[in-house]
């Protein structure tokens, strides 16, 4: 997806413009908060309930099956007969089994219906799994309910994340994109807290009803999402820019500069998109077909594995199974660790979310892996003395508060990055094009690397101790060579000032001279489509040739 040789661009030879950051200069020079832009105010407290609250669903999932683990009648279900190995693995898994089987669809999906209703069918699915969930009678049709809840969550993640990166201001997309994650600590609380409750119920319904509340979520996706407006950039391909002027005018017009900035944006947008879809036949060959294209492939499936098999699924799925490996048996007391474990992370989350407009993507995605690296080996030294003083039928209190501590301490060192940034990273490493296919490739690896880690963890955890954490040391040091020489920067751009940074810098200055047009000729925003030559729609101003 490149362009070769000079040609004009409104003008201007292409040779002589750089591509400046104008949009995210006039975003910058609006210092009106977004609390008293009552439009913009109301757009972000609707993204709070229908798209940030996607994740909801996954922090309860995970929160929920490490938790009904500690349930007695969980194990006491006669057809559940105590799973263990491989059947507890499965259980676990088969959310993310169901995840991967939706993924070749999610593209097609998002270009033909757009980010709502996509939300919308996926939400429904997975009401429809959590009511499977909740009634099932024996453990097959509870696997095949956690395949049915895991085969509508990627639709909803991959069309929630890009409606929050598309529809927020400048400024604030960081910040909203990277809370679209937090929100998955908020279910692993809500999770965490009611499996709490239903502990000491003497029945079936101490599980049943937090299997039957996963629903929730998704209720409240259904319930709002239509609320929200369509994607400005998804009106854009339908040839529907006039809706998309208007919704960029009324959420985004409201700053000290907004009419420019609209007008800046608009154009900005229109450009950038239309030279990619010139480019792009909106299918899975584009991830392949240049070297730009197969950079944001290949970090987008390392970024995908990272973010499943650094480590933490043991913690979020497993936590039962590591604190009786060191001596741990009152349930009561695990309940109460895995509740606050639940709100560090919540408060973790936050915090560095409110940092990504402070700090640097490569910055924070090396602190985060050295981080991960350091905290691994020093907590497998103190699996390994707690676990021998139990094997030798004594106790060392030393080792299990260490233990304690560092699985404390991987929470803050894994949000850095793999919390707060993944899908904000995605959303600015991806153009327009081909976002839906690139999410979806992260989410891909990721649902591989999750189905892999859960199924194999309680196997790995029974069958090797804390030698199992080994495994997990030498591929978070390959994390941290892969980050630093394969990540790029892309903080402090807008979307479409990101959108050829692996290309011809000639795709990138048509866009900003389009943008200049309008800052300094008062354009109205509704610019000639940029074309490559010969082709229908074809501005004779901008030339080249697409490779």
């Amino acid at each position: 997806m490149g362009l070769i040789g000079a040609g004009k661009v409104n003008g201007a030879s292409v040779t002589e413009l750089k591509a400046e950051p104008i949009v995210t200069r006039l975003a910058n020079e609006d210092k009106i908060p977004f609390y008293k832009k009552p439009n913009l105010l109301f757009l972000y407290c609707m993204l709070f309930p229908t798209c940030m609250g996607i994740e909801l669903t996954s922090g309860f999932d995970s929160q929920m099956i490490n938790a009904l683990q500690i349930v007695p009648y969980w194990n006491l279900y006669p057809d559940f007969k105590n799973p263990e190995g491989a059947l507890k693995g499965i259980i676990a898994a088969a959310y993310s089994l169901g995840a991967i089987l939706s993924l070749p669809f999610i593209p097609t999906i998002n270009d033909r219906f757009g980010r709502r209703w996509s939300i919308f069918g996926g939400s429904l699915v997975m009401m429809t799994g959590a009511l499977i969930q909740g009634f099932s009678v024996h453990v097959g049709m509870y696997i095949i309910a956690r395949m049915i809840l895991g085969f509508g969550i990627p639709t909803c993640i991959v069309s929630g994340s890009s409606l929050i990166g598309e529809l927020a201001y400048p400024k604030e997309r960081p910040v909203l994109t990277s809370l679209f994650n937090v929100s998955y600590f908020v279910g692993q609380i809500v999770a965490a807290a009611i499996c709490f409750g239903t502990n000491d119920i003497k029945s079936d319904w101490a599980w049943r009803i937090p299997s039957l509340l996963q629903l929730c979520p998704s209720l409240l996706q259904v319930t709002c999402v239509f609320f929200l407006p369509e994607s400005p950039r998804w009106l854009i391909t339908k040839d529907r820019g006039e809706e998309a002027h208007a919704i960029l005018s009324k959420y985004h017009g409201e700053g000290a500069n907004g009419l420019e900035f609209v007008e800046a944006e608009f154009a900005q947008m229109n450009a950038a998109i239309h030279l990619e879809l010139e480019a792009s036949k909106r299918s899975w060959v584009d991830l392949f077909q240049t070297s730009g294209m197969r950079r944001r492939v290949l970090i987008s499936a390392m970024l995908g594995l990272f973010t499943q098999w650094s480590g933490n699924t043991l913690i979020s799925y497993y936590l039962g199974d590591l604190l009786k490996l060191i001596g741990y048996k009152d349930t009561k007391y695990i309940q109460k660790i895995n509740v606050s474990i639940a709100c560090w992370s919540l408060f973790c989350g936050m915090t560095v979310a409110l940092l990504v407009t402070k700090v640097r993507r490569r910055v924070m995605y090396m602190t985060c892996t050295i981080s991960l690296l350091l905290c691994y080996i020093a907590w497998t030294i103190s699996m390994e003395r707690a676990q021998t003083a139990v094997a030798m039928g004594s106790n060392n209190p030393a080792a299990n508060i260490a233990v304690l501590f560092f699985i404390y301490a991987y929470t803050p060192c894994y949000n850095i990055g793999y919390n707060a940034l993944s899908y904000t990273y995605m959303v600015e490493l991806w153009p327009y094009a081909e976002r839906s296919r690139g999410i979806s490739v992260f989410q891909l690896f990721g649902r591989l690397a999750s189905f892999f880690t859960t199924f194999v963890n309680p196997i790995g955890l029974k069958n090797a101790g804390w030698r199992f954490f080994i495994s997990y040391c030498v591929w978070l040091a390959f994390e941290v060579v892969f980050v630093y020489f394969m990540f790029p920067e892309t903080s402090n751009r807008t979307l479409e000032e990101l959108a050829f940074m692996f290309e011809d810098k000639v795709l990138s200055e048509q866009v900003t001279a389009a943008v200049k047009k309008v800052v300094d000729h008062g354009g109205s925003g509704h610019i000639e489509r940029p074309s490559i030559e010969g082709k229908e729609g074809a501005s004779p101003e901008v030339k080249g040739t697409y490779v």
